[in-house]
């Protein structure tokens, strides 16, 4: 990126010139700035911003880089001449306020040996510095190449290496093309902060060239179908007439109610307005031969035990598409663990070992039956009773336990060992709070996350269901889907400047988690009306990072993008859960990268990516490769290329967009706005 050296201006001069770049240093001893000037600018600026301010220059240097630091900088540039109190007192205000500390050297006289230069940089590494900045006066090329050559000592994106003076002009550019995450320029000639400098609008030609970053203001999201779903399916099973405001469809939720509609509720679509008359649900309440659950996975597994309950007699489920090749993965042991049956249609037999209390006590953690597909059949009833289970292959089924136990006419236990998709499992609980389910839940863990409460480290989950319960008919308004915006906020991480409406930041939804990848990664984020007000995301030095995506997989696909263009090796977790999705997503993903140019390696359960930042490839030529690409009929995957085209040096074409549909039918259409 290019940071722009802003001095000798006053708060409504820099705020103005803000609006036309991409990240600035402020020289705090060179502008005339208040406190409240400071407090202000760096709080309120969404531009990333260095503070800078020379203890040679101005004696209260600490105080004023302490002050930028709590008003919100997110670099503070900390001499390596500085005292070590002072040292001491910025990093520790740059530590609590997450600041990252730039170490600087400069000599403005000549360039010190390559040994000299190595020393300063694994001193200025030692005492705090995440970035560290090296700038010398070059007299020949030579010094230009002593200075060069100390990149392949750092980690990408951690260092900015340059010369001052007429030899050292074209070192500032050679530091992006090296790797530095960001470059040094000046407003204009006039403005220059030491001897070479270039203009700002000069390193732009010379870096972007005509590249085409975007701006996308108000984008709005739609529904939630991990929300939609779940709420379309227990309204259809309540006692008297929900409304659900805030939906939009998309193919999992048109399936959803079409179940809906299926199992007997009326169904009216007025606008974003649901309006269900239920069922009133009970046991052994339908008379039901087959049922079509469409493409949804999730739709299918939150059904299965459902009908279990609800049907007397065995039911047919169907689907479609990418669903009839995806394996219900665990389905036969755990849905046997409370007596139910899952065959396909040329088997009849049907037993159940039961307890002698009539319930089930079985608990399903080793021997594994072969998965099965759809189409196939049900045959409960669903016995209450206690189940250990395994949640290693996710969520979805156990949801579906959740919705149906409750409905039977015992109290249950339900206990579930390595789980996955934790927050998903708490979505399915809240929305059937909201009509009128109740349960008790207990996570558990070691020290660790009984410290962090990080669900990622929770080892088993409990959940207390009493029986005899009924649903409750509701109305409420149905969240936006943070699994649409995380496309959307990755592009403009990456590529520019782009804000996405709607959201909720106190969502369970688990694909929230972008938010923290992002601010992990370096990206500039601001929400200015928490919790529900626009999302703006924009530009800024990244790094590489690591991320466990077991209980968010749909973000994997996007990540990977975003890892792509992020300097150095980026680690996902999470790759196993990524085999059965609407295809083995993590094969796609890793030929999708590679393809692109792109290094990766899966081993075992991590993908290691090689990034490089976008301005580096910019100024090396080496922008992802395009050509013809296949989604494999996949939505995310849809969405992940789609973005990548944006940091591709040619056209990538698709040879299926349609299965975007899915879940998010208008992703095209505002994705053409970026």
């Amino acid at each position: 990126m290019i940071c722009t050296s802003i001095q000798n201006k006053e708060l409504p001069q820099i705020q103005e010139l803000l609006q036309q770049l991409e990240m600035a240093e402020i020289r705090l001893d060179r502008c005339a700035l208040e406190d409240e000037d400071i407090d202000l600018l760096f709080g309120q600026s969404d531009v990333p911003l260095i503070a800078t301010c020379r203890l040679s220059e101005e004696p209260q240097a600490a105080d004023i880089l302490e002050r930028a630091i709590q008003a919100g900088a997110k670099y503070v540039d900390l001499e390596m001449e500085a005292p070590a109190a002072v040292g001491r007192r910025i990093r520790e205000a740059a530590r609590a306020c997450g600041t990252v500390v730039i170490r600087s050297y400069h000599n403005f006289e000549c360039t010190p040996p390559r040994e000299v230069l190595l020393s300063i940089l694994e001193r200025a590494r030692t005492f705090g510095g995440e970035v560290v900045k090296i700038v010398t006066t070059a007299t020949s090329e030579a010094d230009c190449a002593v200075v060069d050559s100390l990149y392949r000592e750092a980690a990408p994106g951690t260092l900015v290496a340059f010369c001052m003076g007429a030899e050292g002009r074209l070192s500032r550019l050679d530091a992006l093309r090296q790797g530095a995450p960001f470059t040094y320029a000046c407003l204009c000639e006039e403005e220059a902060t030491a001897p070479g400098q270039w203009t700002t609008e000069q390193m732009r030609q010379a870096v972007y060239g005509g590249f085409r970053f975007i701006d996308a203001q108000e984008l709005p999201m739609p529904s939630s179908k991990s929300f939609a779903q779940r709420a379309i399916v227990a309204a259809a099973l309540a006692d008297g007439v929900s409304r659900l405001d805030g939906y939009s469809p998309c193919g999992d939720n048109e399936s959803a109610l079409a179940v809906a509609r299926a199992l007997g509720a009326d169904v009216q679509v007025q606008g974003s307005q649901l309006t269900i008359q239920g069922i009133s649900a009970r046991p052994g309440c339908l008379n039901l031969e087959s049922l079509h659950t469409g493409e949804s996975g999730f739709l299918t597994r939150l059904i299965i035990p459902l009908l279990s309950v609800l049907s007397p007699a065995p039911v047919r489920v169907s689907g479609e598409k990418t669903l009839l090749k995806r394996p219900l993965s665990g389905a036969h042991d755990i849905m046997a663990a409370f007596g139910v049956r899952l065959y396909p249609e040329e088997n009849k037999k049907v037993s159940t070992p039961l307890e002698p209390d009539g319930g089930v006590n079985i608990s399903v953690t080793s021997e594994r039956k072969a998965d099965c597909f759809l189409p196939l059949k049900v045959a409960g009833p669903l016995l209450p009773g206690r189940a250990d289970i395994s949640g290693k292959g996710g969520s979805q089924l156990i949801s579906g336990l959740l919705a149906a136990l409750p409905l039977t006419e015992g109290k249950s236990t339900l206990y579930v060992s390595e789980p996955r998709s934790i927050p998903y499992l708490f979505i399915t609980v809240d929305v059937l709070k909201k009509f009128g389910i109740r349960m008790g839940s207990e996570m558990e863990g070691g020290d660790e996350f009984l410290e962090t409460q990080d669900w990622s480290l929770c080892t088993g989950l409990n959940f207390y269901i009493k029986g005899g319960q009924r649903y409750r008919a509701a109305h409420f308004a149905i969240e936006a889907d943070w699994s649409a915006a995380a496309p959307f906020l990755v592009a403009g991480a990456l590529f520019g400047d782009v804000e996405v409406t709607g959201l909720d930041t106190t969502s369970l939804q688990a694909d929230i988690s972008i938010m923290d990848i992002l601010l992990q990664a370096g990206a500039s984020m601001s929400q200015l009306e928490e919790p529900t007000g626009s999302i703006h995301v924009k530009r800024a030095p990244l790094s590489a990072f690591q991320a466990d995506l077991n209980n968010c997989p749909d973000l994997f696909p996007i990540v990977a993008v975003l890892a792509a263009f992020c300097p150095g090796e980026t680690q996902l977790r999470g790759v196993e859960r990524l085999r059965h999705k609407e295809t083995d997503r993590a094969a796609a993903i890793e030929t999708m990268l590679r393809r692109m140019g792109v290094p990766v390696e899966i081993e075992e359960d991590c993908m290691r990516i090689g990034g490089m930042a976008l301005s580096q490839r910019l100024a090396t030529g080496q922008l992802l490769q395009g050509g013809s690409f296949t989604s494999y009929g996949d939505h995310r995957m849809v969405m992940a290329l789609k973005v990548a085209s944006l940091g591709a040096g040619s056209p990538v074409i698709l040879d299926d967009e349609s299965c975007v549909s899915k879940s998010f039918p208008d992703f095209n259409r505002l994705f053409d706005k970026l």
